[in-house]
């Protein structure tokens, strides 16, 4: 299923206060938020995460990771296994054990879209060079740096890459990655959105200057909006975690958000509130005073 629309309730309005409401569904990053800094759940989190499972609290893993880099999770998936991908472009069932991800909804970047924004940026941003990611296949530029742990499946010019006959033509495109070698990351980010405008939505969860460019209105805040408005769940009864920029739509839209203690100084800002680094495994820790108040 593939799914292109604006999703416009993902913006949150001030109702009941969230603290008083029971949580129903917990969205936590991955990568700086639940994972620790070597790539791995701590027992501590493991178990946290099982016990919320056990109190009927759904867990959504909510990452801006492709779906084939979600083995680092796969022996931990509970429940209904069901995890945000790419940043909100794809809802991934977990179900079938390392490398068999089944896509259930993908929200693709089109064509037509991701060569605005390249072109756009090209100009703005002398210098930026291209990956292009799609459900199962990742592409490259030749200039592009080996920031990811696989080989690409193409090298060539991004124009090339996102033609409508170009390699991959028969897969969705659910993000494009521009790196730049130079310019500082916040200060990349901000000139890509000014660049870019409404053609996609830009985001970035990398240390380095890497931004990661999805379709229009697609972030992890709006898939999983729609997620949870399947299951009849409001957005006071989600608790949100993240570290990046690409995590503040999520925890500005759930009902409780934490900022990591190692967060983007942005994160903790859009956060309702604040817990210890991923390295002390902050979310188990709060996992485990809500369910002390259960």
């Amino acid at each position: 299923m593939r799914e292109n629309e604006r999703v416009t309730s993902a913006t949150r309005q001030p109702e009941t206060p969230a603290a008083d409401i029971p949580p129903r569904l917990i969205a936590t990053d991955l990568d700086g938020t639940l994972l620790r800094d070597d790539k791995s759940v701590s027992p501590r989190t493991v178990a946290a995460l099982a016990a919320a499972e056990e109190a009927g609290i759904e867990v959504f893993f909510v990452t801006g990771r492709p779906a084939r880099w979600m083995d680092v999770v796969s022996d931990h998936v509970h429940g209904h296994g069901l995890a945000i991908c790419g940043n909100g472009a794809a809802v991934v069932d977990l179900h079938g054990g390392p490398g068999a991800p089944r896509f259930v909804k993908v929200r693709e970047l089109a064509r037509e879209n991701a060569l605005d924004a390249v072109g756009l940026l090209r100009e703005a941003a002398p210098g930026t060079v291209y990956a292009v990611e799609q459900t199962y296949g990742f592409y490259q530029e030749p200039d592009y740096p080996k920031l990811h742990m696989e080989i690409p499946d193409n090298l060539a010019p991004a124009e090339e890459l996102l033609a409508e006959d170009g390699p991959g033509a028969a897969e969705p495109v659910l993000k494009i990655l521009a790196y730049h070698p130079s310019i500082d990351p916040d200060a990349f980010l901000t000139l890509s959105r000014l660049a870019i405008g409404d053609r996609a939505n830009v985001t970035r969860s990398s240390p380095s200057a890497l931004l990661e460019i999805s379709g229009p209105g697609v972030s992890k805040a709006s898939t999983l909006a729609l997620c949870c408005a399947e299951r009849g769940i409001s957005h006071e009864e989600v608790v949100a975690f993240g570290d990046m920029p690409n995590d503040v739509e999520m925890l500005t839209w759930a009902g409780q958000s934490y900022a990591m203690g190692n967060a983007h100084p942005d994160v903790i800002a859009a956060a309702s509130g604040r817990t210890v680094a991923n390295n002390d495994d902050g979310v188990a820790v709060v996992i485990e005073r809500m369910l002390e108040r259960r």
